[in-house]
C-alpha cells in the first residue's frame, strides 16, 4: 500500500497537474496521512512489544531488536542520503534559474519596458499638456465666452500643430458629457471617460489612460482657464507591444517573487519528500518487522528450548517449520538432538543408579566395619578413607589426593618393603603418634589388581590394637603376679620368724658380735617386710577384690577425697567445682575412694616432679577438680599444671610403667580396674593451660554411671 499511495501521490503533483484546491489531491493527501498514522500506529506497537520482550529477557528479543535496528537503518540510511543529495540538486537547479546573469536579463527586460512606456507617455503627456496650455491661453487673453465651435476649431488648430499628432481631442465637462472635439475626431471613437478618472485629473491636473484593445493612450487633463472643461485626447500606439511590456513585467514580478520565496519552495518540496519518504520508511520498516519476527521467532524459540535444556528438560520440542532451508533443518536437528540426549541420559542414569548402589552398599560396608581402610593409586596417593580411618589417624577429610609419605609416614617402610619386593600383601604392627597419644596399629597391605591383572592400586587395612596390647600385657602382668606372689610369699613367714630366732637364740651367745649380729637379723626382718608389701600388691593387682555396690553420693565422695590431699599437700591450691546437692551412684564407696584419692595424689607429685626439674619461675601449684553431672552419667576431672603426660601415655595404664623415681607404676592399672569395674572408663588426656603456666598439664577423666534422684532413698546415702 505504501508503494502505490506515493506513486498515486505523485502522479497527482506531476503530470496530472491536479491543483491544490482539487478535490482528488486532497482526498490523495488524506489517504497518505490516515496511512501514515496507521502504519506508524502499528510500528509504534510492534515496537513497545519488542522492548517489552527485551526488558523481560525473552529468548529471541535480542535477535528481534537487532534485526529491526539492521532493517530500519537500511531504510533510512538510503531516505536519508537521497533527501540530501535531492535538496541539493533542487538547491543547485534552483541556483542556476536564479543566477545574476537570469536576474540581469530580467530586470534589463522590465527597464526596456518601462522606457518604452514611459516615452510613450511622456511625448503625450507633453502634447496634450501643449494643446491645454494653448486653449487655457486664447481663453485668457480673449476674455469672451466660448462657443462650441470656438473650441472645435481651436482643437483643430492645436491638434495638427502637435507634430506627433494626435489622434483624437474631445473637451468634456465635469460628468464627462462631450462639449466639442478636434479634426478627425469622431463620434463613435469617443469613449466617455469615467467619474473616478476625471476625479484623478481634478486632482492631479493629468490622467493617462491606457486602452491597448483600441491600440491607444488616452490622456485627461483639467482646463484651468475654463469653468469644469477637460481635455480628452489620445494617440495611437502598438497594443502587442504594450502587451508584450505588461507580460515583460509579470514575468519579472512572478520571478522576484519566485526567488523570494524560493526557501518556501525548497521547504514545500522537502515536504512533499518527506511525506513520499515516510510512506515509503514506514512501509519498510513493517516489512523489516515482519521480516525480522519471522527470522527470529524459530531463533527464539531454539534459544528458549535450549535453555530448557540447559535446565534439564529433555522433553521440550520446537514447532518444525515448513520448507527446507537452514532454519527449518534447525529445528528438526534439535528436536532429533533433544530425543537422542534424553535417551543416553537415561542410559547414564540408569547406569549411574547402579553405580551408586553399588558404591552405598560399598561405602555402608567400609563405613560399618572398625577396621581403618584406606585406598591408593599406583604412584601411593591417597583416593579414599574411611570414616573409621580418619578416626583413628585424626583425620579432617584434607588428606585425600596426598601422598603416603606425607599423610602417614610411619606406614612408608611397609609400603616400600612390600612394593620394592613385589609381595602381594605385607602386615605389620606399627606405632603412630596422633593427638599427642600413641597408638599401636596393625597394618596390613595388599595389593589391589583389575579382571585384566593390572596394577589398579593399593589398599591398607588397619586396626587400633592398643587395647588388645594393653590387655594382654596386663594378663600377662596379672599372671605373671599371681605365680610371683605364690612363690615368693610361701618363704617369707619361714624366714622371718628363723631371723627373729637366730636373734634371740644367738645374741647372748656371740658377745661381743652380739649388736653386729642384731643389726643384720633386723636388715632381714625389714626386707622381709618389704617383700611382703610388694607382695601384697602384686596381689592386690593380680586380683581385685568384688565391688560391693551400695548407693554412695560421688560429690561427697569427691569432696573427701580432696579435702584429704588438701591436709597432705599444703603447698598445691585445690580448686574445687563441684555443685551442690547429691549425686547418687551404685558404687564400692572405699575402692572409688582409694581411685580417686591414688588420681589427687598422682596430679600433686606431677606438680612436684615438675618443679624438681624444669618448671618456669612463678609457677602456682594447681590442681583443679571438677564434678559435671548429665542425664546417666557423671564426669570427673582431674587436672594439674604438672609435666604432664609423655607420648606414650597408653602404657602408662601397663603395669610397673611410671614417670616417677619412687613410683611402683601399680597405682594407674588398679586405678583403671576399679574404674571399669564400676562400669565406666578412665582417660588421661592434656589439661588445659591454667595458672601462668605455659605448656600443657595432665587431665585424668572418669566417667561414671549416676542414678537418678528420685530412684534412691534418702537412707541410702548414709553409708
Amino acid at each position: 500500500m505504501g508503494p502505490i499511495l506515493a506513486v498515486a501521490t505523485f502522479l497527482i503533483f506531476g503530470p496530472f497537474d491536479q491543483g491544490s484546491s482539487t478535490t482528488s489531491l486532497r482526498v490523495i493527501l488524506l489517504t497518505d496521512l490516515v496511512y501514515v498514522l496507521a502504519v506508524a500506529a502499528l510500528v509504534l506497537q510492534r515496537l513497545v512489544r519488542i522492548v517489552a520482550s527485551r526488558r523481560s529477557r525473552s529468548a529471541g528479543s535480542r535477535l528481534h531488536m537487532r534485526l529491526t535496528g539492521a532493517f530500519a537503518s537500511m531504510a533510512l540510511v538510503p531516505a536519508v542520503t537521497v533527501a540530501i543529495f535531492a535538496g541539493l540538486t533542487i538547491n543547485i537547479g534552483l541556483e542556476g534559474w536564479f543566477s545574476d546573469r537570469v536576474s540581469r536579463v530580467v530586470g534589463n527586460s522590465v527597464s526596456a519596458a518601462h522606457a518604452y512606456e514611459a516615452e510613450h507617455i511622456r511625448d503625450l503627456e507633453t502634447d496634450v499638456f501643449i494643446v491645454a496650455d494653448f486653449l487655457n491661453t486664447v481663453k485668457r487673453s480673449s476674455g469672451t465666452l466660448f462657443t462650441r465651435g470656438d473650441l472645435r476649431q481651436m482643437l483643430s488648430e492645436a491638434q495638427t500643430s502637435i507634430q506627433r499628432g494626435l489622434r483624437e481631442a474631445f473637451v468634456v465637462d465635469g460628468t464627462g458629457e462631450l462639449l466639442a472635439r478636434g479634426d478627425r475626431s469622431y463620434l463613435f471613437d469617443f469613449e466617455q471617460p469615467s467619474e473616478v478618472q476625471i476625479s484623478a485629473a481634478r486632482d492631479d491636473g493629468i490622467v493617462i489612460i491606457r486602452d491597448l484593445e483600441q491600440n491607444e493612450l488616452r490622456a485627461l487633463v483639467h482646463l484651468d482657464a475654463f469653468v469644469d472643461r477637460y481635455l480628452y485626447v489620445s494617440r495611437e500606439v502598438d497594443g502587442e507591444i504594450f502587451a508584450l511590456l505588461d507580460e515583460t513585467r509579470e514575468t519579472a514580478n512572478l520571478y522576484t517573487q519566485l526567488e523570494e520565496d524560493r526557501g518556501r519552495v525548497l521547504f514545500e518540496y522537502g515536504l512533499i519528500y518527506i511525506g513520499f519518504a515516510v510512506i515509503l520508511i514506514l512501509a519498510a520498516i513493517w516489512m523489516g518487522l515482519w521480516f525480522a519476527e519471522r527470522l527470529s521467532r524459530p531463533v527464539g524459540r531454539l534459544a528458549s528450548a535450549a535453555q530448557r535444556v540447559g535446565a534439564g528438560d529433555l522433553d521440550v520440542q520446537v514447532v518444525e517449520e515448513d520448507g527446507d532451508d537452514e532454519i527449518a533443518m534447525l529445528g528438526r536437528y534439535f528436536n532429533q538432538m533433544t530425543r537422542q540426549l534424553k535417551g543416553q541420559r537415561q542410559t547414564l542414569l540408569d547406569n549411574t543408579t547402579q553405580i551408586e548402589r553399588r558404591q552405598r552398599l560399598f561405602d555402608s560396608v567400609l563405613s560399618s566395619v572398625t577396621s581403618g581402610v584406606v585406598g591408593l593409586d599406583n604412584d601411593g596417593q591417597i583416593t579414599f578413607a574411611n570414616r573409621s580411618a580418619q578416626r583413628l589417624l585424626h583425620w579432617d577429610g584434607s588428606h585425600r589426593a596426598t601422598p603416603l609419605a606425607v599423610s602417614i609416614p610411619e606406614f612408608t617402610g611397609l609400603f616400600e618393603e612390600m612394593r620394592d619386593g613385589g609381595q602381594e600383601v605385607a602386615q605389620q604392627e606399627i606405632k603412630v603418634i596422633r593427638g599427642g597419644q600413641q597408638e599401636n596399629l596393625l597394618v596390613r597391605f595388599a595389593t589391589r589388581r583389575s579382571d585384566q591383572g593390572g596394577l589398579e592400586g593399593y589398599v591398607v587395612a588397619f586396626d587400633d590394637v592398643t587395647d588388645l596390647v594393653t590387655a594382654q600385657r596386663m594378663a600377662a602382668w596379672g599372671d605373671v603376679a599371681r605365680r610371683i606372689a605364690h612363690e615368693i610369699k610361701n618363704p617369707l613367714t619361714p624366714i622371718q620368724l628363723s631371723a627373729e630366732r637366730i636373734k634371740r637364740k644367738f645374741a647372748p651367745k656371740v658377745g661381743e658380735d652380739s649388736d653386729s649380729l642384731m643389726s643384720m637379723t633386723d636388715v632381714i626382718v625389714r626386707q622381709t617386710e618389704d617383700l611382703r608389701r610388694i607382695v601384697d600388691e602384686f596381689s592386690k593387682f593380680a586380683r581385685m577384690p568384688e565391688p560391693e555396690l551400695r548407693v554412695h553420693d560421688v560429690a561427697q565422695i569427691l569432696r573427701d577425697a580432696a579435702l584429704l590431699q588438701d591436709a597432705g599437700q599444703p603447698d598445691v591450691r585445690f580448686d574445687l567445682d563441684i555443685p551442690e546437692g547429691v549425686l547418687p551412684a551404685n558404687i564400692d564407696a572405699t575402692m572409688i575412694s582409694q581411685a580417686l584419692t591414688n588420681l589427687i595424689k598422682n596430679a600433686g607429685e606431677a606438680i612436684e616432679t615438675f618443679q624438681q626439674k624444669c618448671a618456669p619461675e612463678g609457677l602456682v601449684p594447681e590442681v583443679r577438680i571438677q564434678l559435671e553431672a548429665q542425664d546417666e552419667t557423671c564426669i570427673i576431672r582431674i587436672m594439674d599444671n604438672g609435666i604432664g603426660l609423655p607420648a606414650d601415655r597408653a602404657r602408662l595404664f601397663e603395669p610397673y610403667v611410671t614417670t616417677r623415681d619412687k613410683g611402683t607404676g601399680l597405682g594407674l592399672p588398679i586405678v583403671k580396674k576399679i574404674i571399669e569395674e564400676h562400669g565406666g572408663t578412665l582417660a588421661l588426656l592434656d589439661a588445659p593451660v591454667f595458672a601462668g603456666n605455659e605448656h600443657f598439664g595432665a587431665m585424668a577423666e572418669i566417667t561414671l554411671p549416676v542414678l537418678q534422684a528420685e530412684h534412691t532413698e534418702p537412707t541410702e546415702l548414709k553409708g
